[in-house]
């Protein structure tokens, strides 16, 4: 029967896609660990990665033994904590994926609170708008914005993000503030062009009970966040954008909201884990103090 080391050298081969960066994450050659990753693979008569001289990738039979695989060392990790009594203590690494946006501005303040309150706690933190594999890239957490599609996963509401529409009081005092939905065709608007598709994303509204999706015509189209809120506060238009994104914006008056009453209605924020009976004690205390982040950040706008 293969030993457990096997196994963990398989699983981190898995997460790093290659020999050699896991052997250096795991302190041993990589000759030694793709040797133990051979024996694994002998020992369970099947392929486990495609190879080539630059890096490996999962097959099928690889894919399923490290969604198992996950599970297993998780739970061993977590029984060794609890032998060496320091359950109560987070520690190890936690890998979080998020919004690249909504993780700079509202996440990465709490990551940090809680490193410098728990000494053995370590952070491998990922930022992008797509959507990453848990099982796959080996994360301990993912936040997402909107619904959620995967249903093998297991969800925690941890806050909403609101969309406002946004001008300068400069642009707003030039081309006058708009009122009504259908004035916004007369404005000069700066859109948010996709990084994934290179398509502008529709504004959302609200008329009474009624969605309203808009392609506007633009004079300014931005691919990041900060661009556009930038954009904005130098007057070159009105821009629908997070709330959290222009928060500071609006408090010191460089940006005001236009048509608050259009609003579309706020879309979940959900943390995201493979499984709750497994979970470790950091990922449950990043889960807490987020939640605790959200009802406070509710209080505040409410």
């Amino acid at each position: 029967m293969a030993g457990l080391q096997q196994y963990l050298s398989f699983a981190q081969t898995a997460r790093r896609g290659s020999f050699a960066a896991a052997a250096r994450d795991l302190g041993c050659t990589p000759s030694t660990l793709a040797k133990s990753v051979a024996r694994l693979e002998a020992a369970l008569g099947v392929q486990l990665f495609h190879r080539t001289t630059r890096q490996v990738s999962l097959t099928p039979d690889g894919e399923r033994l490290y969604r198992r695989c996950e599970r297993v060392l998780a739970e061993a990790e977590d029984l060794q904590a609890e032998a060496a009594g320091v359950r109560a203590a987070p520690s190890g690494t936690l890998r979080i994926d998020m919004p690249i946006a909504y993780g700079r501005l509202v996440v990465m303040p709490v990551l940090a609170r809680l490193l410098h309150a728990h000494p053995q706690l370590q952070l491998d933190v990922r930022m992008q708008d797509a959507y990453a594999d848990l099982v796959r890239d080996g994360l301990d957490l993912a936040i997402r914005v909107g619904a959620l599609q995967d249903s093998r996963l297991v969800a925690r509401r941890i806050d909403w993000q609101q969309l406002v529409v946004v001008a300068s009081p400069a642009y707003l005092e030039r081309h006058g503030t708009p009122r009504r939905i259908d004035e916004l065709s007369q404005h000069r608007t700066i859109v948010f062009r996709l990084p994934s598709t290179g398509r502008n994303r529709a504004w959302q509204l609200r008329a009474g009970r009624r969605k309203v999706e808009l392609q506007l015509e633009h004079r300014t189209q931005v691919n990041d966040g900060d661009g556009m809120v930038a954009a904005a506060v130098l007057g070159l238009g009105v821009t629908q954008i997070p709330d959290y994104m222009v928060a500071d914006e609006l408090a010191r008056g460089a940006l005001v909201e236009v048509l608050q009453a259009h609003r579309p209605a706020p879309m979940p924020v959900s943390a995201v884990v493979p499984s709750l009976r497994l979970m470790p004690p950091r990922v449950r205390l990043v889960l807490d103090a987020l939640q605790d982040l959200a009802a406070g950040r509710a209080v505040a706008a409410g």
